[in-house]
């Protein structure tokens, strides 16, 4: 079998690959066309950020087995058309954590003590040693946006420096935020109380400008703000305006919205406290290291022996199961997703039953595909059908499975209860068919919906006009409504319309939604 390296790896990750019997071409930086050319002679493609794994791509790979990013982020890779193909698509998602949370105290200290333009102003010829009064770090608040792995590992470094540590993360359970020594509290007050403030998020429709004028504006004059998370989390924008008008002191970015980037697409580039550098979060010689062995193995595994590990599109479960309960594994992911969306708080207690025939198959799977459904839209690539149970082990979320062979209304049917700080949902689905999943329950809404791609769902008193005025007021945006169903629940006189839309809602869009009569609440849901 062959696997070609189209992006610079560590030299151990080709050297894992070849002792394990498998014949490696090392070919990077090659043009689309190019790589489209040669992908068909080869089993395995491992890659790295540069190249682009796009439709074409996929379907001109007539061979291709698995596609192997060393590293966390996907973005680069249509993983739907891969699926779709059969491809499995992994990743290494905890390989270069230490090295991340790292570079941005590096960062905090290089803007605590004016290092990269010190460094600047000695190698243009001069001594200006007065221009560059610093700080210390030791006693000051530190607050972290993102409290999962990364923040983890920065709030330790952080206390190790004698620095009090704040975090906000709706997501996290307070025991274990308890349990790192940190203190919970909201944005805003996050903002007002940080003498230094880390990002640690992925980008996700709910943090995309999660940081932007407000945020700023309720920060200290005297305080800095550090992103080396992801590009998108944090309002360029906006932070340029709050750094060039003083309303903070400085900031460090190591990620921007669209890179790779020039002072002609990013102003902040050109602001004296503002210092950068060029996506290096994970460019340390060990990280590196890491992530090309990690991926190497997994590549090598199930090349060879069909083992798989850290597969963000299938589950390591065998054809067998999977011709049993794999649209039960599809149902599972979703209602995982449309829950975390719609929450309020972080997840404390999770509980599945599975009714009917479903009753007597292994659902282990199943159970598995719930938990990566649900930390997906949080955790987006850090999460795969490997570490889902343990990501929920390690967040003190306590997992309940039932079974039982009665069930009312359906063959089969899985029942989610999902209890967090803030109050509980019920969801349910089925299967239509072989392979049509549904969401037939939404808390005390019986319905029938497809819970798949971009979707509006609609909290509304139940009276005549509101579908008409929605579908009126989507049309005159250019939004096509594939596929509309109403949830009833009679005694409240309210209902829930959920919508297949052809595009995801923007922000705009959605609040003239939320000004029609009668609606009380709209949100925008994007399901697997």
């Amino acid at each position: 079998m062959k696997v070609l390296i189209s992006d610079n790896l560590a030299p151990i990750g080709e050297k894992i690959l070849k002792e394990a019997g498998l014949e490696v071409d090392v070919n990077t930086g090659l043009p689309p066309e190019e790589l489209k050319a040669i992908i068909s002679d080869y089993d395995g493609l491992v890659i790295r950020s540069a190249t682009k794994v796009r439709p074409d791509i996929i379907e001109a790979a007539t061979k291709l087995k698995v596609v192997g990013r060393a590293g966390i982020g996907l973005d680069n890779v249509d993983i739907p058309a891969a699926s779709q193909k059969g491809i499995v698509v992994m990743n290494a998602p905890d390989g270069n954590a230490t090295t991340a949370a790292e570079h941005a105290i590096s960062m905090m200290m290089s803007l605590a003590r004016n290092i990269p333009q010190a460094t600047m102003s000695m190698k243009a010829g001069k001594w200006e040693k007065k221009s560059f009064m610093g700080r210390e770090v030791t006693g000051k608040t530190v607050g972290i946006v993102g409290i999962g792995r990364i923040g983890s590992i920065f709030a330790s470094r952080a206390q190790g420096l004698k620095m009090k540590v704040i975090a906000f993360d709706p997501h996290m359970p307070q025991e274990l935020i308890e349990k790192i020594g940190v203190e919970r509290v909201s944005l805003e007050e996050l903002a007002k109380r940080s003498d230094f403030i880390s990002v640690h998020v992925p980008l996700t429709k709910e943090t995309h400008h999660l940081l932007s004028t407000e945020f700023y504006a309720n920060m200290k004059n005297d305080a800095m703000f550090i992103d080396c998370a992801r590009g998108g989390v944090c309002d360029e924008e906006a932070l340029y305006t709050a750094l060039k008008e003083g309303q903070i002191a400085g900031a460090a970015l190591d990620v921007f919205e669209n890179e790779p980037t020039t002072i002609e697409k990013t102003p902040l580039l050109g602001l004296k406290n503002f210092i950068c550098t060029p996506h290096l979060g994970a460019s340390t010689s060990e990280a590196q290291e890491n992530v090309a062995s990690v991926i190497a193995e997994q590549m090598a595994d199930y090349l060879l022996r069909g083992s798989v590990r850290n597969a963000v599109n299938v589950p390591s479960v065998s054809d067998e199961v999977i011709a049993k309960v794999g649209p039960y594994i599809t149902l599972g992911e979703m209602l995982g997703s449309l829950h975390m969306q719609i929450a309020k708080g972080g997840v404390e207690e999770v509980s599945l039953e599975f009714s009917g025939d479903l009753a007597d198959t292994d659902t282990g799977p199943v159970t598995v595909a719930f938990l990566k459904g649900l930390f997906t839209p949080i955790l987006k690539d850090a999460v795969n059908f490997v570490n889902a149970p343990l990501i929920a082990k390690e967040r003190g979320i306590k997992l309940i499975e039932s079974k039982t062979q009665q069930t009312s209304d359906f063959t089969n049917l899985l029942t989610v209860r999902v209890k967090t700080g803030e109050g509980e949902n019920v969801l349910a689905g089925t299967v239509f068919g072989k392979k049509e999943p549904r969401l037939v329950r939404l808390n005390s809404f019986r319905l029938e919906a497809l819970p798949t791609g971009p979707m509006l769902l609609v909290n509304n008193k139940d009276v005549p006009g509101v579908i008409g005025a929605l579908g009126t007021a989507l049309g005159l945006e250019g939004v096509n409504i594939s596929r509309m169903t109403v949830g009833i629940e009679e005694t409240s006189k309210q209902n829930v319309i959920l919508l297949n839309t052809d595009v995801m809602l923007t922000k705009d869009q959605l609040q003239k939604v939320r000004e029609l009569s009668n609606i009380e609440d709209a949100m925008v849901l994007e399901l697997p």
